[in-house]
């Protein structure tokens, strides 16, 4: 991934995040993403407040692996609202993602503990669709 696509990237979980304070679950785990793609804290936290435009990604496996970071930084607060499970959902459309697979993690999520899903049965979930 180029640096425009990590920044891209981290902008989209930040705008699904609700970020009360810097000291909350959401901000520690979005900077550890961020630690995890190489980008500079400053370049994150100047994210924060000036988002950047979605860059779509090119491979299938990166798209499915940014919709499961969002999953589970949906899941780092456990106080998900219907509002952000909208969000997950258009973000998962826009990435070019199959809606029904989408569906089916956003359902199936719910029977896992802390509605973490394995990150194989996700992966699983988008083969079915995408072959």
């Amino acid at each position: 991934m180029n640096r425009v696509e990590k920044l891209s990237l981290l902008s989209e979980m930040i705008a699904l995040a609700k970020h009360d304070d810097e000291q909350c679950t959401e901000y520690n785990f979005l900077k550890m993403v961020a630690e995890q793609l190489e980008v500079p804290l400053k370049d994150f936290n100047y994210l924060i407040e000036h988002p950047i435009d979605y860059k779509h990604l090119h491979a299938h496996s990166e798209r499915i692996l940014q919709f499961h970071r969002l999953v589970v930084l949906l899941t780092v607060d456990k106080e998900k609202t219907q509002q952000q499970i909208v969000k997950l959902f258009n973000f998962g459309l826009r990435m070019g993602l199959n809606h029904e697979s989408i569906t089916r993690v956003l359902h199936l999520m719910e029977e896992f503990p802390a509605n973490i899903m394995p990150t194989d049965l996700l992966i699983d979930i988008f083969k079915v669709q995408y072959n």
